[in-house]
């Protein structure tokens, strides 16, 4: 099955069309810049263009950076704050007009994608995805299946959030060596694995295609493994909610729908 794949970020907005059997695009890629501001109007603005560029009428699944609870955001720290208590599914399935549209939280889209294609596919117990960006985004999978919205780059290390300490982006703004940045990861990763013991870490974002400067630098008792998926794990993952919900016969607000 193709689903239209949208992932929204601070900085740019992307979309693709994926085919959900396999976890690949079957597209290329359309990126646009994020809108300043980034209201719901002017995302949902984005959406739509996304949608029109690929002509597309099918389900349409969405990744949002912030919490999200049955398609409504309660958290947007790098969007507009007009975001939080609005439902994003309402605005993006009238932004496409698509009967099928779902919303998750972006490191969740990207744990859904590495389950079901990449890297924590077929792997039971605990597996944490972690994605290393502008910020940390974290998904929690237990046998497979997401615990949402778990937010882990907001715990406290050294009396801040840990992605203002250890994110991707901290070593480029503060041109950080591998060593040096390597070191502040795997202070958080002890952090989070004294917490929850997995069984496996997932390391993704864009640095992840650069996982031999800086994974073999870490010392957790946990096995650590770079994600499968990569910069396109937002698309494919939320692609993959959208199907399994289009395949459910729900609507956007998860009404069933009325079978003709």
């Amino acid at each position: 099955m193709k689903v239209l794949g949208i992932d929204i970020g601070g900085t740019g907005i992307k979309g693709a069309v994926v085919d959900t059997k396999r976890g690949v695009l079957k597209s290329d890629r359309l990126r646009i810049l994020t809108p300043h501001p980034a209201t719901p109007d002017a995302v949902a603005d984005v959406v739509a263009r996304i949608a029109t560029h690929f002509e597309w009428d099918g389900p349409v699944g969405t990744a949002f950076p912030g919490v999200v609870r049955d398609g409504t955001v309660h958290t947007a720290a790098n969007l507009d704050p007009a975001w939080v208590g609005q439902s994003a599914t309402d605005a993006f399935a009238a932004a496409t007009g698509a009967s099928v549209v779902t919303c998750i939280n972006d490191a969740d889209a990207a744990g859904e994608a590495e389950a079901a294609f990449g890297a924590a596919k077929g792997v039971g117990g605990v597996v944490l995805v972690v994605t290393l960006g502008t910020g940390i985004g974290s998904a929690l999978l237990v046998d497979g299946r997401l615990v949402p919205n778990t937010e882990l780059g907001h715990l406290s290390l050294h009396g801040d959030d840990a992605e203002h300490y250890a994110a991707e982006s901290v070593r480029e703004t503060q041109a950080l060596s591998w060593e040096d940045w390597a070191a502040r990861v795997n202070e958080y990763l002890h952090l989070v694995e004294d917490l929850f013991w997995p069984d496996r870490f997932v390391l993704g974002g864009g640095v992840s295609k650069q996982a031999d400067k800086f994974i073999p630098l870490l010392d957790v008792r946990t096995p650590v493994v770079p994600a499968e998926l990569r910069n396109k794990a937002g698309m494919v993952g939320a692609a993959e909610v959208a199907r399994r919900t289009a395949a459910e016969g729900h609507n956007h607000d998860g009404r069933l729908r009325r079978r003709r």
